[in-house]
Formats: C-alpha cells, structure tokens, sequence
C-alpha cells in the first residue's frame, strides 16, 4: 500500500514540472527566447507580453480579507449553541424523566430526534449552498435555532399533560435539529472560500471543534442552573441571543483567496456518482485510490462522532448505575471534548504550516489510540474508578477530537468538493449516532441486574465497533490533489504578477 509521504512525492514532482512549464512561458513572454519565423527572427512587445498576460490564460488575482475573521467568529457562536441542545438532557436525564413523567428512552429520543432529523437536512445543505450561498443557508440555521428555543420552554408550562409537554419538547427539539446541521456541514466551505493554505485547516478546524465544545458546554451547564424547567428556559435565551450574530456572515469574498475558492461549486450528485465509479465531469471525478480512501474517512469520522455524541447523551445513564452523579457524569463528557479542545488549538496551525502534507499520517498515529480508550471503557466503568475516567476520556478527546477536522479536510482534498463531502460525512456520522443510541436502548439491563440499569453490554458492543471500524484507518492513502492544485496556481499568479511588474519598468 503506498505510503501519504510517496503520494505526496507525487504531487510535489507534478507541481515542480508545472513551474517549469509556467517559468518558460514567462521567459518566452518576455523575449528571452525568440519566435521564428523563417529566416528571421523577433522578439514579443512590451504591449504583446502584457495582451498576454491578461488574457484568460492565468487566473486572477487572489486576496485575503479581514472580514473573514468575523464571519468565522459568528459561525463558531451559533455553532456553540446550537450543539448544546443534542446533549442538554443527557446529564439531567434522570430529573427531565421525573419532572416531565416520562421515560429514559423518551428522553434520549430528545437527543436522538436530532440525529434522525439532521440526515436529510445535511444533504440538503450543499444543494442551498450552491443555489443560494453560504449567508441564507446560515439564516435558515438561525430562524430555525430561535423557533426551537421558544417551542421547547412552551413545553414546560406545568399546566401542560405529560404527553402535551413532550410533544412540545420533541418539537423544539426538531427546529434545533435544522440548525445544527446548517454550522457543522458548512464549515470546510467557509473555511475554502475566505481562506488561503496557510489558513484553510485552522479555519475548519475552529468551526469542527466549537460545535464538541458546544456540546460540552451543554453537558456543564445543564446540571448546574436549576431544575430542569430553569435549564431549557437557559438555553433559549442563549439561542435567541446568538442569532443575530448570522448577519455578519457573508456570501463570499470578491476575490478568492485560492484556485479552489474559485471554482464553481459541485452538487452531491455528482459526488455519490463518482463514488460509485459512474460518469461525471472531469472535476468531479475520482480514481478508485481515491474512493477507498473516502470510504476509509466515512467509516472512521462515523464510529467517532457516534461515540462521543453517543457517550453525551448516555453518560448519566452510563455512570449512574455504577455510582456516579449527574455533576460528575457532566464533567467527564465535558473533560473529553474539552481536553480535545486544546489539543485540536495546538495542532491545528501546525497542520497549516508544519505538516501541511501530513494529514493522513496524523490520522494513522492518532485514531488508534482514540480506539483503544473506547474499547477499554468495558472494564473502566466502575465504582470508584473516577481517576482512571477522567484520564481515559482526556486521551479519547485528545486524539479523537482534532481529527474532526483532518477528516473533513482530507475529505475536501480527495473529493475536491466542500460542502458535499461535509454533508456525506456528518450524515454518516449521526446515522451511527442513532443507531448506536438505540442499541443502547435495547442492551439496557434490567432492574434485576447488579447493579441495577447498568450499560456494560452497550460498552462491549461500542468498544468492539470502534476498534474494528477504525483499523481501516492503516489503509489511508490521502494525497493532498487539492492543495498541490492550489500550490501549482498560487506559483503561476506570482510569477504572472512579477513578469507584469517587469514589464511596467
């Protein structure tokens, strides 16, 4: 199997040759060499080089804004708040099933109503994007945010029958599931459209990681602000308060930052038919290299995701059975994403400067070790075992965490298509998240059992998914196409810009 450093060899022997071909165009615009033409021989005009040089030939000129800056402060803020909801009642699950008389299994259908709502609509996402950009795909995000706020607490009027009450809530719950699809799925296009390569993955990386935080901080704060009436009245006013922060979001900038900015965006169609080995067109085409590796990314990004927005949801479920409280459930779901945090800060400006052609190696060293810190959850989950807890959910969140976005990178690299390829790959990774919910439903045990309600076959089937899953991860191959094209364009704009230069003198 060809090893990311060869592939990457590749590319950087293909850009070096493009240069080449790039730097003899400049010196023969220039009259170093000349044309012939029969016996004699003639140099190109000044105002020949210049016709030249502005003709289609060469791309425009690319430009950095700073209002890309706010825009991507805007899109981490509704991010933030609308991941809190996914989790909200995870923590409190207990209290919401006493306060609200319903069952454990209706209030994680409040979590997992997300997750079914959130398929269709991801892929729903690239089809306005590029029908309507990126500004009034963020709108629809906010008007949906504000509407789950305030159907949710209508929810919580105690004149309301049990049944009345939680329609309510699984209604609010159903707008907030619009929501957060529109932040997580349309980051990496955020990110390709204002962003240059020495920007790009820090970018995506700071809208991947606000929505786990979001999470986090969903799980931190629920248990703390009251009952759990108090806690969704909370949440919509932070909702509320957030949406207007979508006017600062723009459409695109007026000129790209890169070649790949540049280009007309592809639909998912002609993503799934070039999956599938079908006939597209030639910039949407893959080679069968690269849709195993795709494959491989789905796979990997799905069991992760599931498992960290699976163990949100579950944790007081999970932990409580083994003697662990509400406050303590939410600090180890929160010490996950928190720890991955920090990690994803750091790393994420070493992969946009350091190991810019590194991103597949990365994920081989890291995922493993993610892995192994689910799977040994199975013996971990314990009474008086709080120690051992914390660390293994700090290892799980550094590893795992900063390889949310490596995933929708190396996506984008290898499918050449933004928003498609986020869409395919939180769809995939909520669709696990349901069904990995559900077996938890079913793999329950009884109130006869000891101790009582307890998790342990959900952990074995969990820790076995995951670790067979993300083995694949060994297969990657990830050549970088897209930042070798952008690389190979970036060259040729410099050298186009400083030939006009001589020419001017």
């Amino acid at each position: 199997m060809t090893m990311p450093s060869s592939g990457s060899t590749e590319l950087e022997k293909s850009g070096s040759k493009h240069s080449e071909e790039v730097s003899a165009r400049v010196v023969a615009l220039a009259g170093v060499e000349r044309k012939s033409t029969g016996s004699l021989s003639q140099e190109l005009t000044a105002d020949q080089v210049v016709e030249s040089l502005e003709s289609d030939a060469f791309p425009g000129t690319y430009r950095l804004y700073r209002r890309r800056f706010v825009g991507l402060v805007a899109l981490v803020f509704l991010n933030l708040i609308a991941a809190m909801s996914w989790p909200w009642f995870g923590p409190i699950s207990n209290s919401v099933a006493s306060d609200f008389n319903i069952t454990l299994d209706e209030v994680n259908w409040l979590g997992n109503i997300v997750a079914v709502v959130y398929l269709p609509t991801a892929l729903l996402i690239p089809v306005i994007i590029s029908r309507y950009g990126i500004r009034r795909c963020c709108e629809i995000g906010a008007v949906a945010l504000i509407l789950s706020a305030w159907i949710r607490y209508s929810g919580t009027a105690r004149s309301l029958s049990p049944r009345s009450s939680y329609s309510l809530l699984i209604l609010g719950q159903f707008f907030v599931s619009i929501a957060q699809p529109v932040y997580q799925v349309i980051g990496p296009k955020y990110s390709e459209t204002w962003f240059n390569l020495q920007g790009r993955t820090t970018a995506t990386m700071i809208v991947a990681i606000s929505n786990p935080v979001g999470g986090a901080l969903g799980q931190l704060i629920s248990p703390l602000i009251g009952d759990s009436r108090r806690s969704i009245l909370i949440l919509g006013i932070m909702s509320t308060a957030v949406a207007p922060l979508v006017f600062l979001i723009h459409k695109a900038p007026p000129s790209p930052p890169t070649y790949a900015a540049a280009q007309k965006p592809m639909s998912l169609l002609s993503l799934i038919r070039a999956m599938l080995g079908l006939r597209v067109e030639a910039a949407a085409y893959m080679t069968r290299r690269e849709r195993i590796d795709f494959a491989i990314i789905i796979a990997n990004f799905a069991v992760l995701v599931a498992a960290s927005n699976g163990f949100a949801i579950l944790s007081a479920q999970i932990l409580e059975p083994v003697g662990y409280s509400d406050d303590e459930s939410g600090l180890m779901g929160a010490c996950l994403l928190l720890a991955g945090m920090v990690a994803a800060i750091i790393s994420a400006p070493l992969f946009d400067r350091v190991f810019v052609h590194h991103l597949a190696i990365t994920a081989k060293f890291m995922i493993p070790f993610a892995a192994i810190g689910w799977f040994s959850l199975i013996w971990a989950v314990r009474p008086d075992n709080g120690g051992a807890l914390f660390a293994i959910m700090g290892i799980i969140g550094i590893c795992s965490v900063p390889m949310l976005a490596v995933g929708m990178e190396l996506a984008c690299e290898i499918t050449r298509n933004a928003e498609a390829s986020s869409a395919i790959l939180w769809f995939a990774g909520n669709l696990f998240a349901v069904v990995f919910i559900l077996v938890a439903g079913a793999l329950r045990a009884g109130p006869e059992a000891s101790p009582p309600l307890n998790m342990r076959r959900y952990l074995v089937f969990m820790g076995v998914i995951i670790l067979t899953a993300c083995s694949s991860i060994f297969f990657l191959h990830g050549a970088q196409k897209r930042k070798a094209l952008d690389q190979e364009k970036a060259a040729e704009v410099q050298a186009h810009q400083e030939l006009i230069q001589r020419t001017d003198l």
